[in-house]
C-alpha cells in the first residue's frame, strides 16, 4: 500500500532531453530541473519507446505494457552524466482504487543500445506487434509497401462500405517531410486521400499501374483509399 514501483536504467549517457512516443509521433521533454514546471514533472507519459541519446550515441527502452516514466540526469563522481530512466510498473494508491494494480502483472520491456529514433520507432512497433508466421503454398506477399522508412503504416483494412477498396493509415513517425512512393501489390484503378471515415476528399494520381508518390509533414497522419482495377477486386477482398 502506498507504494509506487519502478524499474530503473542509468545509462552513461549526457542526454539533455528525453524523447518518448505518442500516438503518431513522440514528445521531447528535457532532462533537466531547471524550473519549477520541470521540477514538477516527475511523471511523464509515452506508449512504446522512451529514448535518450546525445550527439552520436543513442539508447532506446520499448515495452509491451506500461505508459508511464521519469528521467533524471546527475553527474558521475568521475566526470560525465548519468541519465536514469525509470519505467512506472505498479502503484498501490488507497484512493480511488484501494486494490489497484494487485495480482500477477507482466511486462515485456527491450533495451536497445545504439538506437536512434528511427530505431525506436522499429523496436517499439515490434515489441508490441510481433511478427506472425503464415504458411501456405504460395509466396506471401504484402498488399502495400513503403520506400521511406520515415513513414509507418498503423492500418491496412477493407473499407467499411463493403466495397472492396483497400483503405491504408499511414503516418510520418520522425518529425520532418518526408516524401516516398506507395506501391501495392494489386493493379490500382484509382486512389484517394480520405477523411477519418474514409469518404474522398481528392484524387491522387496513379503511376505504372500500382504506385502512388505521396509527400507528408511532420507527424502528418494519411488516410488513403486504393481501389483495385476491377478483375483483382475479388482477390483483394479475399
Amino acid at each position: 500500500e502506498e507504494r509506487f514501483l519502478k524499474l530503473a536504467f542509468p545509462f552513461d549517457v549526457q542526454a539533455s532531453s528525453s524523447v518518448a512516443e505518442i500516438q503518431f509521433g513522440h514528445v521531447e521533454r528535457p532532462t533537466h530541473t531547471n524550473t519549477s514546471w520541470e521540477a514538477a514533472s516527475f511523471e511523464h507519459c509515452g506508449h512504446r519507446f522512451v529514448h535518450l541519446g546525445e550527439p552520436g550515441y543513442g539508447v532506446a527502452v520499448v515495452n509491451d505494457a506500461t505508459y508511464g516514466h521519469d528521467v533524471e540526469r546527475e553527474p558521475k563522481a568521475g566526470g560525465g552524466w548519468t541519465t536514469t530512466l525509470r519505467l512506472s510498473l505498479l502503484r498501490g494508491p488507497r484512493f480511488p482504487d484501494p486494490n489497484a494494480d494487485r495480482g500477477t502483472h507482466r511486462f515485456r520491456i527491450g533495451l536497445v543500445p545504439g538506437a536512434d529514433i528511427a530505431d525506436a520507432v522499429v523496436e517499439g512497433y515490434r515489441a508490441n506487434l510481433s511478427l506472425r508466421s503464415v504458411y501456405g503454398e504460395k509466396e506471401v506477399v504484402p498488399l502495400v509497401t513503403l520506400d521511406n522508412p520515415a513513414v509507418v503504416v498503423e492500418a491496412v483494412k477493407l473499407a467499411d462500405d463493403r466495397s472492396g477498396d483497400v483503405v491504408v493509415r499511414c503516418y510520418e513517425a520522425l518529425g520532418g517531410r518526408a516524401r516516398l512512393t506507395l506501391a501495392t501489390s494489386f493493379p490500382l484503378a484509382s486512389a484517394s486521400a480520405t477523411d477519418l471515415l474514409e469518404r474522398p476528399m481528392h484524387d491522387l494520381e496513379v503511376a505504372s499501374g500500382n504506385r502512388v508518390a505521396l509527400a507528408l509533414r511532420p507527424f502528418e497522419v494519411l488516410t488513403l483509399r486504393l481501389r483495385a482495377k476491377a478483375n483483382h477486386s475479388t482477390a483483394v477482398s479475399g
